[in-house]
């Protein structure tokens, strides 16, 4: 996925990656996975990144969106890494080794709800 400002705004971003894309209640796991690898995190890339985030999670918690607290940290960006070959297409080959959809049916639902 490729982020481009001129068609879709941070805030937008993060409201869906808050709201649809994951829970952001659940620490250092999402659905069936598990570990410190799969916590939940923005990676801003300036202070106004990370003060939109900021105010994200204080609208939604003061909303009492969730019945937890959110849990996401913000963290600075740094260098990508690109995931080992294994995790490329997760989603397809979880699927076909569980015979179970994994999380990216809602996510392919929620794409098209993206401003």
């Amino acid at each position: 996925m490729t982020y481009d400002p001129e068609k879709t705004s941070f805030e937008a971003l993060l409201e869906f990656f808050f709201t649809k894309a994951h829970d952001p209640t659940q620490l250092n796991r999402q659905g069936p996975d598990v570990g410190t690898q799969y916590r939940s995190a923005v990676f801003y890339h300036d202070e106004a990144q990370k003060k939109a985030a900021e105010d994200m999670i204080a609208k939604l918690t003061a909303e009492k969106r969730f019945n937890k607290p959110i849990v996401t940290t913000l963290e600075p960006a740094t260098t990508f890494w690109e995931a080992e070959d294994y995790h490329q297409r997760y989603y397809e080959k979880y699927e076909e080794k569980t015979g179970k959809p994994h999380i990216n049916v809602l996510l392919k639902k929620a794409k098209n709800m993206l401003p």
